[in-house]
C-alpha cells in the first residue's frame, strides 16, 4: 500500500485534528495510524454510564464527523465496536469515514435529546470498521480541505455573490464537499455549484450557517479564557437581546458585549433569570422616601447582595448611600404611617459611577433587531391649476 504524505508531518510528529476528534501519525512501515483523542473534541460528551448494559442500544452508536456533525448509527457489520473506533458509515451517496464517540445507554439519552423514537426512525448503518486503505482515503481527502475552501471563495468572489465561505468538509471516500457559508439574505449559487463540481471534480453540497454557527465551527478561546460555548456544547442558538445585559446592570459597551461571532455573547443569557428573580424581589417605589432631614431616591441597585442607593434630592451631588432592602421596608412602612425615617446624612457613603461607553460612536441597541415599519403612501395632493392670466 502506498503511503501519503500529510503537510508538514514527519514520521515522528504527530497531528492533532480537534476538528473531528482523532490524533494521526505515520508509522515504522508507512502506514497512517488514526486514533480517538477525546480531549482535543469539540462537544465531546462523558459517557458516565460507560459499562453499563442496554439491550435496546447494544447496536446503536453515536459517530462523529468534522467538527459539531455527528449523528446515531446502526451497527450492521456484526463487528464488535467500541468508542474511539474509525467506522465507514452509510452516506446519502458513497460512504462516510468517522469515530464512535458514544455507545450503550447514554445513547437512548442523546436520542431522547433530539426527539427521536428509536423504535421507527430509520437509522443510516455502519458498515465496517475502517481499513488502512479506507483510512488513507480519509486522510488524503481531509489534506485537499484547506486549499479547496481557498479556491473557492475566490470562485465566489469572482461571481459577485455577496456570501462567505466559512469551512468546506469531504466525505470519507473524498467524492463529495459540504461547503458551509454564511449570507445575510438569498444566494443564488446555481452557477456557483457548476464551478465547483468543474473545477474539484466532486459532488457539492452548500448549507447555510449563522455567524453562531461559523463560530462553532471554528472554535477558540473567549475572553473567559475557556474554549468557546458554541463548540463545546451548544446545539440550539437562542435569541439573545439587550435586555438580558440590562438586567444584570452590564457595562452596555458593544465592544465587550460581542462575542468572536460580532454578536451577544451566548453567557448573557446564563444568569439573566437569576437577576430578573431577584429584581422582583426588590421594593418597588413610586415617590421619595421621607426623611428627617430630607427626602431620599433610588439611583440603583444590587439585586443580589440586596442593596439599593438613595441619593437626596434637593441636594446635588454624586455621592449615593447604600441600604439594606430591610431597611429600605422599613421607610416605606414609616412612611405609610405618616412618620419620617431617620436621617441617613451621617451613614457611609459613595460616589456614583456610571458606565461609558468605550466605543463612544457604537450604540449597544445595534444589537437588537430593528422593527421595519410600512411605509405609508403619500396621499395625493390635488394639481394647481396653472393660471395663464397675466396680471
Amino acid at each position: 500500500m502506498h503511503s501519503i504524505r500529510i503537510p508538514n508531518m514527519d514520521k515522528k510528529d504527530i497531528v492533532f485534528d480537534c476538528h473531528r476528534g482523532c490524533q494521526t501519525s505515520i508509522e515504522k512501515n508507512g502506514q497512517i495510524r488514526c486514533t480517538y483523542d477525546q480531549s482535543c473534541c469539540k462537544r465531546a460528551v462523558f459517557d458516565w454510564l460507560q459499562g453499563i448494559p442496554e439491550e435496546e442500544m447494544e447496536n446503536l452508536f453515536e459517530v462523529r464527523f468534522k467538527n459539531t456533525r455527528k449523528g446515531i448509527y446502526l451497527n450492521t457489520s456484526g463487528q464488535v465496536l467500541r468508542q474511539g473506533d474509525i467506522v465507514v458509515t452509510e452516506a446519502q451517496n458513497g460512504c462516510d469515514v468517522g469515530i464512535i464517540t458514544l455507545s450503550g445507554a447514554v445513547v437512548a439519552h442523546q436520542l431522547r435529546r433530539s426527539n427521536i423514537d428509536w423504535k421507527s426512525y430509520e437509522f443510516k448503518r455502519i458498515y465496517r470498521k475502517a481499513r488502512p486503505q479506507d483510512i488513507q482515503k480519509w486522510q488524503e481527502a481531509i489534506a485537499r480541505e484547506h486549499q479547496t475552501m481557498i479556491r473557492s471563495r475566490v470562485l465566489a468572489a469572482n461571481l459577485g455573490l455577496e456570501m462567505k465561505i466559512g469551512d468546506v468538509e469531504f466525505q470519507g471516500d473524498g467524492t463529495k464537499a459540504i461547503f458551509y457559508y454564511i449570507a445575510d439574505g438569498r444566494v443564488d449559487f446555481r452557477q456557483l455549484i457548476k464551478d465547483f463540481a468543474e473545477e474539484f471534480h466532486i459532488r457539492v453540497e452548500m448549507k447555510q450557517i449563522g455567524a453562531r454557527q461559523e463560530a462553532g465551527l471554528i472554535g477558540g478561546i473567549g475572553v473567559c479564557g475557556q474554549a468557546l460555548c458554541c463548540s463545546r456544547y451548544i446545539n440550539d442558538f437562542q435569541s439573545i437581546t439587550t435586555a438580558a445585559a440590562r438586567c444584570q446592570d452590564l457595562s452596555l459597551n458593544p465592544q465587550k458585549l460581542a462575542g468572536q461571532c460580532g454578536k451577544l455573547k451566548c453567557c448573557i443569557n446564563y444568569e439573566a433569570p437569576v437577576y430578573i428573580d431577584a429584581k422582583e424581589k426588590l421594593p418597588r417605589l413610586t415617590e421619595p422616601l421621607h426623611l428627617e432631614d430630607g427626602d431620599i431616591r433610588p439611583v440603583k441597585a444590587d439585586a443580589l447582595k440586596g442593596i439599593m442607593w438613595f441619593t437626596y434630592s434637593d441636594r446635588e451631588s454624586d455621592e449615593a448611600y447604600p441600604l439594606k432592602v430591610e431597611k429600605v421596608r422599613e421607610l416605606m412602612a414609616l412612611n405609610a404611617e405618616g412618620k419620617k425615617g431617620e436621617a441617613i446624612s451621617g451613614t457611609k457613603k459613595e460616589k456614583i459611577i456610571d458606565f461609558k461607553s468605550a466605543a463612544g460612536e457604537d450604540s449597544i441597541t445595534r444589537f437588537d433587531e430593528v422593527q421595519r415599519k410600512k411605509k405609508s403612501k403619500p396621499h395625493s395632493k390635488p394639481r394647481r391649476r396653472n393660471d395663464s392670466r397675466q396680471k
